[in-house]
């Protein structure tokens, strides 16, 4: 996935995970969307983009 951070091993990027989560689906609904998914998988893409961006200061923007 030319360097993306992927869900173990399935090809699935972390941000896809986190922008369906963003978008306001619930896990339940992302891992009926990407099958091969699993809640724990959903749960530590959360986990890692949080460890990402921890010891940044970001700006958020407000959305429309």
């Amino acid at each position: 996935m030319g360097g993306l951070p992927c869900i173990r091993g399935l090809r699935i990027p972390v941000a896809t995970v986190v922008n369906m989560i963003a978008d306001g689906m619930t896990p339940d609904e992302v891992v009926a969307e990407l099958p091969p998914l699993e809640l724990e998988d959903v749960a530590a893409a959360l986990r890692f983009a949080a460890d990402t961006v921890s010891d940044r200061e970001i700006l958020l923007q407000p959305s429309a």
